[in-house]
């Protein structure tokens, strides 16, 4: 099982572009590439599923075990050639000062041989007492070669290479020289999402050229080979899908709203879902469906279309107040309520819920986020009934949020079903708001460390539909 793990020093060097290109080109050569993402990302594992032809999965000491993190790798790389990491911000950043949740920590967990992509722009010598750092930092990690990024031309690679060759024993694998037409567009939470460009193809294939002229691929692939293979999953086997009545879910997905987990999808069909995308930008009235599963995304980039679609929204309004089961995250949160403001801009959105919701310029909530439910969350434990018992121990949730905009003059009267213990959520104490068969919430769920909720809303739907 050929593998490596693609790094960097620092945020913002180069990862997804290098990770990008690599996928693409070794696809070109006739391998099967599975992608993998550290952390809670949407974004990253839209391009690098793209550009692989796989879906990406999320790897994520915060939500998942060691057990879980293991397992998953394992199963992703049994119909693959090769298994392709990318590491989210440094190599050795990380919460914990000791770095148990550290990219290093999950290389090493994962035995995957790291290639360290650096941002050399105004390098030179430099580089070598950073790359002796990092490799004498952690001898156990395997640091296997280095991809210079944003190079300023080959005089510049040639001091690099020279610089390599005479103070350490990593090789330069590559040199991509700064090139504007391979960067990608940012905005507040990161990359465009692939989902929102129609020219995503075209960028992929631009990144893989330039990383196929200047990166020793065949070599990168020779690492990968050159490793033992990662440890055998210690967990079970995912369970088998439900034979339980199916159901229905619509799920939102278009250019505003994209933001979901594949492995959270796959966990909803096993607990008996049928999912049916629809568009709240281009349709006119929901599919026939039990629930509805609003995701995040940006729906502030398509304000003018999703206000102009009164047919939609006033669709999703009378399936919420009719006692429809529906689940939203952020983005879908805010197109729940009254109102999208951004800037001088306003968007009437669908008014389920007593406010306005606002963008900001700095982040509002980022991060990681530890809840407790209330009595008050509606969705049942899978094997009890449909609400939970006021006695019972509140459950404690992993999750993450990432989000620009802040709700204005949250309505008195709502009921929250989780308790904020860290982040930020609705107001810095309360997050998932509930109204009749309704949770909307800021914070993104995943179906990983013990934490069922893609069964829960399965099953909630089924309860509320008897």
């Amino acid at each position: 099982m050929a593998h490596l793990y693609i790094s960097a020093a620092h945020k913002s060097s180069g990862k997804t572009t290098v990770s990008i290109g690599l996928c693409r080109e070794l696809v070109r050569l006739g391998a099967s590439v599975r992608p993998f993402k550290k952390g809670p990302d949407y974004i990253d594992p839209l391009w690098l599923g793209q550009a692989s032809g796989r879906t990406c999965f999320n790897l994520d000491f915060h939500t998942m075990d060691r057990e879980e993190i293991t397992g998953g790798f394992a199963r992703g790389l049994t119909d693959v050639d090769v298994g392709l990491i990318e590491g989210n911000v440094g190599l050795f950043d990380a919460v914990d000062p000791h770095g148990s949740n550290s990219n290093a920590a999950l290389a090493k967990l994962l035995r995957a041989p790291v290639i360290l992509v650096l941002d050399v722009q105004g390098m030179g010598r430099g580089i070598a007492p950073l790359l002796l750092g990092y490799s004498a930092f952690d001898p156990a990690l395997n640091i296997a070669g280095v991809i210079a990024n944003k190079v300023g031309g080959s005089r510049h690679e040639t001091n690099l290479r020279r610089v390599l060759e005479h103070y350490t024993d990593l090789p330069l694998l590559g040199a991509l020289h700064r090139t504007p037409e391979i960067r990608i567009s940012e905005r507040h939470l990161g990359l465009i999402p692939s989902n929102e460009t129609e020219a995503a193809e075209d960028q992929i294939e631009r990144i893989r050229a330039q990383v196929a002229g200047q990166v020793d691929v065949p070599r990168v692939l020779e690492i990968a080979r050159s490793v033992p293979p990662p440890p055998a999953p210690l967990t079970a086997d995912q369970p088998a899908a439900t034979t339980r009545e199916p159901v229905r879910i619509a799920i939102a997905r278009d250019a505003a709203f994209g933001f979901y987990y594949p492995d959270d999808l796959a966990a909803l069909a096993r607990a008996g879902a049928e999912l049916v995308d629809f568009s709240p930008v281009r349709d006119a009235a929901l599919p026939d469906a039990d629930g509805l599963f609003i995701g995040g995304g940006f729906p502030e980039f398509r304000l003018r279309e999703l206000s102009e679609n009164r047919s939609m929204r006033a669709a999703v309004r009378d399936f919420v107040e009719s006692e429809g089961v529906v689940y939203a995250e952020c983005g879908g949160l805010m197109y729940l309520c009254r109102e999208l403001h951004w800037g001088d801009r306003r968007g009437t959105m669908c008014g389920v819920l007593n406010a306005d919701v606002a963008m900001y310029e700095r982040p509002q909530g980022r991060g990681y986020v530890r809840l407790r439910e209330t009595p008050a969350f509606p969705w049942p434990r899978v094997s009890e009934t449909p609400r939970q018992r006021p006695h019972e121990r509140p459950h404690e949730i992993r999750a993450h949020e990432f989000h620009h905009s802040a709700i204005l003059n949250p309505d008195p009267a709502w009921t929250f079903g989780y308790q904020v213990l860290r982040g930020k959520g609705i107001d810095g104490q309360h997050d998932a708001i509930v109204h009749k068969n309704l949770v909307a919430a800021y914070s993104h769920l995943r179906a990983v460390g013990g934490n069922d909720w893609t069964g829960r809303f399965v099953a909630q739907i089924r309860a509320c539909r008897r």
